[in-house]
Order: C-alpha cells, then structure tokens, then sequence
C-alpha cells in the first residue's frame, strides 16, 4: 500500500477568544507557550483523514462545516490546536482569491513569482510561459497591475500556474465557482486529465455534481467533525438527503406523526434493515409491514407513499384501489405486508408514508412516516430511473423505453 501524500491524526483548531482585552492578552500568553487553548471557538475537532497518491477526495458540507478551515491547516495558512499532520510530495494549492499574488505586480511579475514559489526554476518558467499564458488566457492584460483584474481574471492566472507546475497534490477550495462557463469547462478537462495521470486531488466543493464527476472519496464535514466518509456516492447521497430532510422540516415545521382520528397506524416497519437504518440499493426490493388499529373492529384502509425527503411525491398506492382486504390480527387489529420488488428510484433519501383510512377509504385518520435511503452510483436526474439505451441515428426507429 503507497505512503500516505496527506495523514491527519486527531487534528482540531480552537480560534482564541478574543472579544475582550483580557481575554486577548490570555489567548496572546498561550501562543507563546504553546499551551492549550482555553475557551474560544472549536471549529475542527478529532479529524482523521488520509490521501494517498493518485486518489481525489472531496471534502463537502454545509456553510461553517470546517471546511476551509481545514484546508488551510493542509497548506500551512493555519497551525492545527490538537493533532498531528504529516505531509509528502509537492503541493499546490488554490484557496482564497488573490492569495499569494501582489496586487500592485503585473500578472506576469506574479505569474513568475507564483511559479517560484511552486518550486519551477527561471528556465522552466520561460519555458513553459507560452502554455500558461494560453491557459490563462488573458491577454493583454497579462502586463496589467493585478488590482485591476476581476475576480475570474485572477482565478485563470493562478489555475494557469498550477496546471504548468502540475504537482504531486492539488488542493482546492471551490474557486472556480467565480470562473466562466468555457473556463470552468478548461479547468475540469485539465483535472481529468491531471486525475488520469496518477494525480491526486483535494477540494472543497458545494457543486456535487462536480465532486462526483472528480472525486472518487468524500469526507462529509458537519459541525468541525466527520459525519461520514468513505465512496464519494454513498457520502454525497447521504449529504444529499440530510440537506433534504432539513429543508421538508424547516419548511413544515411538524411532526412525522399526523391526523386525530379514530382509525390509527399502530405499527410500520420497512426493510430490509442493517443495524437499525434501512438503506437499500438502487433496484432491491423494499418492504413495508403495517398494523392498523380499528376502534369499532371495522377493517380499515391502508394506503402507503414514497416521498423523497425533500416531499415530493414518488408514488403512491391505497389497498382498496386494489381490492385489497387487510388481515385480522387479533381484536380490533389488522395487517398487511406491501411489497416494492425492484424499486426504481434513484439514489438519495425518502420517506415511506403510510395512512390509515376509514373502512369506506374517505377519511385519512393518521398518517406516521419512517426514512429510508437508496445508494447507487448514478448521475442521473429526477426521481426514478427509465429503461433506456442510446443509438446511433438510424440504428432503431424507437430507442428502448420504459420499466
């Protein structure tokens, strides 16, 4: 097994309280001694992570995960509180706009600095300037004091520099989201290729599609610690369905439990289940048991939901639609078993929902939910995946559609 590029052991970051004067000449002492800081703001706490050469591992969460915070400790901006990093190879890292260039220095003064900087002597620079001028392509502006650029203007040259020097790990921090639509295209070719070659990439991203279309590994960041890590689907499909889930109940503001009425859902329970979680992959079967409960032992209606956890319908389907009689169980207690063979939908978070009817099926009298997910490596857009097969023009009148 190759040598870790990156090795994170137990790392965290504390920024000292600062607020008060008091507080500011305390937090200045323990810089000085190096002592443990007392109070402040924990930002990154027990993080253990490694990247090992030729992987892309994306570093993904909300605004205030930790996240950059993290980069900057793997790049040297920032010494961690707690833990311990080890580092190999050469590095290159494209954070915060602007850093490391001299504002009142032509682009090309910077562009040789920068290069320098990144370990390529004056030959290789002059060598490879032509290259990185056509990368960056700027023009003129090239010779232009970089406080004059925009933004996107220093995004190209300081990507243009990286791509010449081409080192061992690549680190960024969502700054192409500043660039252009044919310059963010440039860039994402060349890290493919970059990727293809036995680099190894670590970026921050908001932009999943993307994480999925580079990365292979995700370390999901909630709060400064790891919530999860491991294959960049499982990880940004999970990520996916918690931003979702908060999204449904910020926006409902109510329980899973709902309805008054006499008729109730006494018990739900979808599988198969590990552990606890119920979490399938795309295409198993799902399985969802019921008990009703009946206050006059009349047998009531069932009906069951999919709903992705963000609340949009997936499917639904009621017993007597399908002429469907629940079981008795035992005194004013029924049952059934439903079964999704083959389950279509693709990857993220649901909700199975089920109801509890009056026996004429008119009066919805409870409702109780229970989550599930559904993993599977796709790219794929909407809620359930289509039999599909792509042709050449010619090849069939009708291309294969349909379950």
């Amino acid at each position: 097994m190759s040598v870790p590029l990156l090795k994170l052991e137990g790392l965290g970051k504390t920024y000292p309280d600062t607020a008060r004067a008091g507080r500011r000449f305390r937090s200045f002492l323990q810089l000085l001694t190096r002592g443990a800081s007392a109070g402040g703001t924990r930002v990154l706490s027990d993080i253990d992570l490694e990247v090992r050469p030729g992987e892309s591992v994306a570093v993904i969460g909300e605004n205030g995960a930790g996240k950059s915070t993290l980069l900057k400790i793997v790049t040297g901006v920032l010494s961690p509180t707690t833990g311990v990093m080890e580092s190999r190879g050469t590095r290159a890292a494209l954070l915060e706009l602007g850093a490391g260039f001299d504002p009142e220095y032509s682009g090309l003064e910077n562009l040789r600095m920068n290069a320098a900087l990144l370990g390529l002597s004056r030959s290789e620079v002059e060598a490879s300037l032509e290259e990185i001028l056509d990368f960056a392509d700027i023009g003129n502006s090239i010779h232009e004091p970089v406080k004059h650029y925009s933004s996107g203007m220093v995004v190209r040259l300081g990507f243009a520099v990286v791509a010449a020097v081409r080192p061992d790990l690549l680190i960024t921090d969502e700054v192409l989201a500043v660039g252009d639509e044919s310059f963010q295209k440039k860039c994402i070719r060349w890290m493919e290729g970059y990727l293809d070659q036995g680099g190894t990439l670590l970026m921050v991203s908001h932009n999943i599609y993307q994480v999925q279309k580079l990365c292979r590994y995700a370390c999901w960041l909630h709060e400064g610690r790891i919530r999860r890590s491991g294959d960049v689907f499982e990880v940004t499909q999970a990520y996916l369905a918690w931003h979702e889930r908060k999204d449904a109940r910020d926006r409902s503001g109510t329980s899973r439990r709902g309805g008054h009425g006499n008729y109730r859902v006494g018990s739900i329970e979808i599988g198969p289940s590990r552990d606890g979680v119920t979490s399938l992959a795309m295409g198993d079967e799902l399985i969802v048991d019921l008990e009703l409960e009946s206050p006059d032992d009349r047998r009531p209606v069932a009906a069951v939901g999919i709903v992705r956890a963000d609340g949009s319908p997936v499917y639904g389907v009621a017993s007597d639609s399908d002429r469907f009689e629940l079981e008795r169980l035992g005194e004013k207690r029924f049952g059934c078993r439903l079964r999704f063979p083959g389950l279509r939908i693709l990857p993220g978070g649901y909700h199975v929902r089920a109801h509890a009817f009056d026996p004429e099926g008119l009066r919805l009298q409870d409702t109780v939910e229970e989550e599930f997910s559904i993993s599977g490596e796709s790219r794929e857009l909407g809620l359930v995946r289509l039999e599909h097969r792509w042709e050449a023009p010619g090849e069939a009148e009708i291309a294969d559609t349909g379950p």
